[in-house]
């Protein structure tokens, strides 16, 4: 991101989707029958954001507004793009 720009910092989630980082509420792995449930949930209200490509889902992105999007990427994968894009947002910040 360019120093100065006060856009939102954003972080791939798979296949050319990304989501901003500052929205984030929590990563799940999807394994269980709570997240399944979650899923199901977010479904019903038309709050689920499909973001896999037909893959199968391996994280859940819970966001500030209660939305939930699914990706096919590896939980410990977003969580160290999140941390590296968070770091490099706070960087910018102090500068």
């Amino acid at each position: 991101m360019k120093k100065g720009s006060n856009g939102p910092v954003l972080v791939n989630i798979g296949f050319g989707n990304v989501i901003a980082v500052n929205r984030v509420v929590t990563i799940l792995t999807s394994a269980s029958a709570p997240m399944k449930r979650l899923r199901e949930e977010a479904k019903k209200v038309g709050k689920l954001i499909d973001a896999t490509e037909g893959r199968r889902t391996r994280s859940i992105i819970v966001t500030d507004s209660d939305h939930i999007v699914l990706s096919a990427l590896q939980t410990e994968t977003l969580t160290q793009r999140l941390m590296s894009q968070g770091s490099s947002e706070a960087d910018n910040e102090s500068k």
